[in-house]
């Protein structure tokens, strides 16, 4: 019997392809269904009373988030998006996550209600990966039990933050303790009283020959004298609490040197180690996004009381097309997002950068486009409130810069297809050369040769 025989068929199972069903562990499975029933019988149906406790305090955790992750650790359901080489990690493969993320994505607050939100992942697994046992048991642990959440702060709004090698927040050392100043942006809103450490990457040697080694990276209490919350920030008219996004202020912050996580001069290579598996999870939850605009799609599209010149909205040639385009494209999104998944489960984040940034290129801008119809299918009622269209394109467009912009995505995609050309000329060169060959072979034809010169007039001669 094939391993994919025994995958319950029935959502969500039924979106997956027969070769991820196959590769979804026992336990898997069960995790999978857990967190289906979890969003669509505890989660969605609640989302005005989420909506209504934040208005009424935004910057604290609703007590329903409270309760929903109070219940969702008891069912054994935190952390799952921690992949299973570490210690720490609840057992699940990159792959399989991907299946839960584009779950808990039908939702902007689901994945917080299992310990699975940004930037508490990338943070989580930073820790886990570059911490030391006294950092881990500090700092890791009570992040990963749901006891405190954390920020990340490495933007900067006076530098060119997509080229990170020239961030200026300073960063250097005086005795036993590191005093930090610079100014941050797009960290968590320190509003919230549950954000109790920040990973702040700094300028350590700013006269270090290779710029790949001049930042550190520090743990920094939030209760740290001179750390100041100037602002939040606002994305596109949403602030997201209840932690959000804000501006920081560092003012000769001091911390003691055992905050240091690795060693100075190590921020490149524990950046790349956080952001590469942060980048493919906004990815997967933004699939699950998509699923469920295109199902608010569906329904305006059958509502007998939108009957424009008398004809259900689906019932127009060109709505019925644009539906296709978009089931189509969102099967697409998730099969790059599940390849991208898998050959990072084996073959490790390194070998999945290129398929890491093709998702983070694509995915997005899709997804902004796909939503962007599905508001089209309501009118003037798709720009406000009665639907979460809005909110979900704003979180599309914003990934879009979140973790990188797209265009420095695709300078590394593009520059490693550069990289592969002298192979495929050589290669090219090579048919031109077999070409000739044949053409003395087979020389039935008067002229064979002169044609075979102007067939391959594109490849430079070897």
């Amino acid at each position: 019997m094939s391993p994919a025989a025994t995958v319950p068929q029935h959502a969500p199972f039924t979106q997956y392809p027969i070769w991820v069903q196959e590769k979804l562990s026992p336990k898997a499975i069960s995790i999978i269904q857990q967190v289906h029933s979890w969003v669509e019988n505890e989660f969605i149906p609640a989302e005005p009373v989420m909506r209504a406790q934040l208005a009424k305090d935004p910057w604290q955790t609703p007590p329903l988030m409270r309760s929903l992750r109070e219940r969702g650790k008891k069912a054994g359901l935190f952390n799952l998006f921690l992949p299973s080489h570490f210690p720490e990690s609840p057992g699940l493969t990159n792959l399989e996550y991907a299946c839960c993320a584009e779950l808990l994505g039908r939702n902007y607050w689901a994945a917080q209600t299992l310990n699975c939100n940004a930037p508490d992942t990338g943070n989580i697994e930073l820790m886990a990966k570059y911490c030391n046992a006294a950092q881990k048991a500090k700092w890791l642990q009570p992040v990963m039990a749901g006891e405190m959440l954390s920020s990340y702060s490495m933007t900067e709004p006076d530098v060119a933050s997509s080229d990170p090698r020239t961030l200026q927040c300073r960063i250097h050392r005086e005795g036993n303790e590191y005093v930090i100043n610079g100014r941050k942006l797009f960290g968590a809103a320190l509003h919230n009283p549950e954000i109790r450490v920040i990973i702040l990457m700094g300028l350590s040697d700013p006269h270090n020959p290779d710029p790949w080694k001049r930042h550190s990276m520090l743990l920094v209490p939030t209760d740290t004298p001179g750390v100041k919350m100037k602002r939040h920030l606002s994305i596109m008219g949403y602030t997201h609490p209840p932690e959000g996004h804000g501006e920081v202020i560092y003012e000769n912050v001091r911390v003691p040197a055992e905050n240091l996580i690795l060693g100075e001069g190590r921020a490149f290579e524990i950046a790349q180690g956080r952001l590469g598996p942060g980048r493919i999870h906004h990815c997967m939850r933004i699939v699950g996004q998509c699923e469920r605009a295109y199902e608010m799609a569906l329904i305006r599209c059958t509502d007998a009381r939108k009957k424009p010149r008398g004809k259900l909205i689906g019932e127009f040639d060109s709505n019925i097309e644009r539906l296709a385009d978009m089931r189509i494209e969102i099967d697409a999104l998730r099969l790059l997002v599940f390849n991208t998944a898998h050959t990072m489960d084996t073959l490790g984040n390194k070998a999945g950068k290129y398929g890491i940034a093709q998702c983070k290129i694509k995915v997005p801008l899709a997804a902004a486009r796909i939503i962007d119809e599905c508001m089209q299918f309501y009118g003037g009622q798709g720009l406000t409130q009665h639907t979460p269209l809005p909110e979900m394109w704003t979180y599309a467009r914003y990934v879009r810069v979140a973790d990188g912009p797209d265009s420095a995505h695709r300078h590394q995609v593009g520059r490693d297809e550069i990289r592969s050309a002298p192979a495929v000329q050589a290669r090219h060169a090579r048919y031109r050369a077999r070409a000739k060959e044949l053409a003395k072979l087979f020389s039935l034809v008067d002229g064979i040769e002169e044609k075979v010169e102007d067939a391959w007039e594109y490849v430079p001669k070897l």
